[in-house]
């Protein structure tokens, strides 16, 4: 039976890169998108037209009324979520004494919140099915801490504890809890970054050069796959050794 992957945040960058890969692998995607509905939609139609089965759906993960309507949505379509994916997030750069309340519960909200919302509200699904896998995105920042990122450091390190925790509590029934920590992927998160600052991360990372949002679809292909059964609570950097 074809299996099913929702990917929170999936539109775009990493996010539409998971949902590339998993649909060429023959899972039936379930692409969330917050407000880019035109890269939700188009992402849909590329994809469709190519004979895949992939649906767009639209909430906002740091709500947990729209968090748990995502997933209901989902298996009201679907019939069945084998594997969530939860890369949703947003970034804020610059000095903690300049960032506003606002700012840092968007951050919290989306990046740890959202994580936590979509899990429980897949939850109880997959502990009746016996079976499921859920991938959590980090970075490596959540590993080290990062100047001038603390809100974001701060809830990537909360999502590598809230890995840790499902793990122990979902391994007995039959799911399986990873997180990927990816290191500076080329994608528009990182826009804000100068050239020359690019560069020189490139620079600094062992393999010489940036990761690609390929690089971190395929890593959750690996643990989403039977090849990863035995392997959970783990936390896999995907930053070409930046971080040893």
């Amino acid at each position: 039976m074809q299996q099913t992957v929702l990917i929170t945040g999936g539109s775009r960058g990493i996010g539409a890169a998971m949902a590339r890969a998993f649909a060429a692998a023959g899972y039936a995607v379930a692409v969330n998108y917050h407000r880019s509905e035109a890269e939700a939609r188009a992402l849909v139609e590329e994809l469709s037209s190519s004979g895949y089965s992939v649906r767009a759906f639209q909430a906002d993960v740091s709500d947990p009324v729209q968090a748990q309507s995502l997933v209901d949505n989902v298996l009201d379509i679907f019939c069945q979520l084998d594997i969530l994916i939860c890369n949703a997030g947003v970034a804020w750069t610059g000095l903690l004494c300049d960032m506003t309340d606002t700012d840092y519960r968007r951050v919290l909200g989306t990046d740890l919140d959202g994580v936590f919302y979509c899990c429980r509200a897949a939850y109880r699904h997959m502990v009746h099915r016996k079976y499921g896998r859920i991938l959590t995105i980090s970075s490596m920042w959540g590993r080290s801490g990062a100047s001038c990122e603390a809100a974001y450091s701060a809830a990537k390190a909360g999502v590598i504890g809230l890995t840790k925790a499902l793990a122990q509590e979902l391994g007995p029934s039959g799911v399986t809890v990873n997180c990927l920590a990816p290191g500076v992927i080329d994608t528009q998160m990182n826009c804000a970054l100068s050239a020359g600052d690019l560069r020189a991360l490139a620079e600094e990372t062992p393999v010489g050069r940036l990761g690609t949002a390929k690089d971190v679809a395929r890593a959750a292909l690996f643990l989403a796959s039977p090849q990863a059964d035995f392997i959970t609570g783990q936390v896999l950097g995907v930053d070409g050794g930046f971080l040893l």
